[in-house]
């Protein structure tokens, strides 16, 4: 069974200038919720199962949730208080039903090969594998680093870079990494898993120069309008 997690709890803090009434998930992007090119996406990919983390204005999601009729089975968690990326997590897989998830951000479009994206973390016997996308000329994102093997052995600051590796916000996460390791309720999964375990897990990362767009800020979610009334 093919499951992925999509968190879809955020408040949209940098976005308050053109979307303050939804989830950032919600938000309107080229006349459709940009939830809903998530949800195209993962029925071209063929998934099983999604289940949605819900936090901000949960009610909206919920309710745009029943207007779809979707081929595969939907799911969702909501947090009673912020729980931080990593609590949000670690609550949705109360729901998951094999050993292994997706993790995507409800935020971000990575148009990636999941099929290969998959095998690459079974391949590579990860505990968790991170899409990454090849960028140029950025200062925005922080960077990934990776050996010869393809491990992930650095998270960079963010700092201007002429050609580097970001995250791309899609993740496949094994289930037994949160059983494994000691965390809090209220934890991040970038800090408190990714970096802090960096050196003890298996954190592979896997490129792919596929389409990619974060509407966290004002000037992409300008870009994504435009895009995705390409498509």
């Amino acid at each position: 069974m093919k499951e992925c997690i999509i968190l879809a709890g955020g408040f949209g803090t940098r976005l308050q200038s053109v979307v303050s009434d939804v989830p950032k998930c919600m938000a309107e992007v080229a006349g459709k919720p940009f939830l809903q090119y998530l949800f195209d996406y993962a029925a071209n990919e063929k998934f099983d199962h999604l289940i949605l983390s819900l936090g901000y204005k949960s009610d909206i999601v919920i309710n745009w949730l029943e207007t779809q009729n979707r081929p595969f089975e939907i799911s969702y968690v909501v947090e009673e208080y912020p729980l931080g990326t990593g609590g949000a997590i670690k609550l949705a897989f109360g729901k998951v039903k094999g050993e292994e998830a997706f993790v995507i951000n409800g935020d971000t479009f990575f148009d990636i090969d999941s099929g290969l994206f998959l095998d690459f973390h079974k391949s590579h016997g990860a505990d968790l594998s991170v899409a990454l996308k090849p960028m140029a000329d950025f200062d925005r994102y922080g960077s990934v680093e990776l050996d010869d093997s393809e491990r992930i052995i650095c998270f960079s600051e963010k700092q201007y870079k002429k050609q580097g590796l970001i995250n791309g916000g899609v993740y496949i996460v094994a289930k037994n990494l949160f059983t494994r390791l000691s965390l809090p309720e209220k934890f991040s999964f970038e800090k408190d898993i990714m970096e802090s375990h960096l050196g003890d897990l298996n954190i592979y990362g896997c490129p792919q120069d596929n389409y990619f767009i974060d509407i966290g800020i004002p000037s992409d979610f300008e870009k994504a309008n435009v895009d995705f009334s390409k498509k």
